[in-house]
């Protein structure tokens, strides 16, 4: 799903961010994000993860990142955690990803992401005519891995510690943590099996985080740190209750980082501006001055795609005006298969708004977050009737209202919905319509559910169902 933050602008060092990497360069250039994040996933066909049984799969016209790129002469690489198909419309010249390694080796083994970063460069330099380049790295750091390898622990934070039987990773020294040393969440449930287990992720934060030095000192090593913009954010929320897989902040609230040698006005400063990671795309197209095409998708046959996000490197120069950038829109319909749950939402100043299009079913549990302590612990928890430590009841993690409102200013844990206030009644009623004339014009599927069915074959609308919702 579709995430966002505020940003915070600097120089291409910084320490100890728990999440995903990624880099790009005037020419040279790599950012983080799935390169599908052209357009919302209800809109590009990407309804869910490309992985295993998982296969879903873009629609063939997709005009994405890789693509584009690779057209305008620009070499690309990818080395990490990949999750998008098919292969002909994601095409890089450089890929050492788990579709042809073993994603313990090229997403956590930072030794060995280290000498992909060099192999790529030294292969950039090789080059008869040096062209401008973009490399995407993707940590597999700090996802769960309990229920794949749980021999090296719930996040894999055992995996190349040198003890007997989990291998070494020669430029990893690993950073142990007690559970009373870790923050909690607010939303996630206090108690000292969570506690554990978030221990275990610092851990793997740990690892994350040397990784990205070794890829920054390629960079530098490389001779690339003076032209080379560089962008550092993550996917979604960290995988515990109401974080990943949810559209609350605590599920789409990431960290973003930008560093521009050509933009220093703003170096070490912070932006309030919200943003999405469907404004990386816009931003590299703008960074390597390539117009995006006019074409058409299945979903809006008779109106050209058009990228919902924006550059971000007019916010390197200077504040942007809060009115225009106090919007961010999100979207989710699947993460597996079996996790079919729709939601839309839209954060807009103060409030958030979801959209829970199929809310009288049960929220999805996904498998390897159903295996981890944290989860079996809530669930056990609550079988027996025992506290469970978490602001909400398993019941209503489950069970959702069709429309969710927050105030984040008096709220910020989004414990309290407001969408049935009457003195709110006019917040709710001007951000559905913000967020239903997205819906439209991003081509949405989903635009008509639960209550009616599109009717898309001469003129669009929706068509009532009287089933009661």
């Amino acid at each position: 799903h579709d995430a966002y933050s505020n940003i915070k602008w600097g120089h291409p060092r910084w320490n100890t961010i728990p999440y995903t990497v990624a880099f790009q360069g005037r020419f040279n250039i790599h950012p983080f994000c799935f390169p599908v994040f052209l357009c919302p996933q209800h809109q590009n066909g990407m309804y869910g993860l490309h992985q295993g049984v998982h296969h879903f799969n873009s629609f063939d016209g997709v005009q994405s990142l890789p693509l584009l790129l690779g057209q305008a002469n620009i070499r690309t690489g990818i080395i990490g955690k990949k999750h998008v198909g098919p292969g002909p419309v994601y095409p890089f010249d450089f890929a050492y990803t788990e579709e042809n390694n073993s994603v313990l080796q090229v997403g956590r083994n930072i030794t060995r992401i280290k000498l992909l970063v060099r192999k790529f460069f030294q292969t950039q330099r090789k080059e008869e005519e040096e062209r401008p380049f973009f490399l995407y790295v993707a940590f597999h750091d700090t996802h769960r891995c309990g229920h794949s390898q749980p021999q090296y622990g719930a996040f894999c934070e055992k995996f190349g510690n040198g003890q007997s039987g989990m291998g070494r990773i020669p430029d990893w020294k690993p950073e142990y943590y007690t559970p009373d040393q870790v923050k909690v969440p607010q939303f996630v449930p206090d108690t000292p099996v969570a506690r554990a287990d978030l221990a275990a992720q610092y851990t793997t934060v740990s690892r994350l985080d040397q990784g990205i030095g070794l890829v920054l000192a390629e960079l530098r090593e490389a001779g690339y740190e003076n032209d080379t913009l560089v962008i550092y954010s993550s996917d979604n929320g960290i995988p515990f209750p109401n974080g990943r897989t949810n559209l609350y902040g605590s599920g789409t609230a990431e960290p973003m980082l930008v560093s521009s040698p050509e933009h220093r006005e703003r170096w070490g400063g912070t932006s309030q501006a919200y943003v999405s990671l469907l404004d990386i795309t816009p931003t590299l197209l703008d960074w390597f001055s390539i117009p995006y095409p006019s074409y058409f998708l299945l979903g809006t046959p008779t109106t050209p795609v058009s990228l919902t996000g924006r550059s971000l490197l007019p916010a390197l120069v200077s504040e942007p005006s809060p009115a225009a950038w106090h919007t961010v829109y999100a979207s989710q319909s699947l993460h597996e298969v079996t996790m079919y749950y729709p939601m839309r939402s839209i954060h807009q100043g103060a409030y958030r708004l979801l959209h829970n299009l199929h809310y009288r079913m049960p929220f999805p549990i996904d498998q390897d977050f159903y295996v981890s302590p944290t989860f079996q612990d809530l669930l056990n928890n609550t079988l027996t009737g025992q506290p469970t430590g978490w602001f909400k009841t398993l019941q209503q993690y489950y069970y959702r209202d069709r429309w969710e409102l927050f105030d984040l200013r008096s709220d910020p844990e989004e414990a309290v919905n407001l969408a049935g206030d009457p003195a709110l009644a006019p917040v709710l009623e001007s951000l559905r319509d913000r967020l239903l004339k997205w819906q439209w014009d991003t081509g949405d599927p989903w635009v008509c559910g639960p209550d009616a069915v599109l009717e898309d074959k001469l003129e669009p609308h929706c068509r009532p169902l009287y089933n009661g919702l």
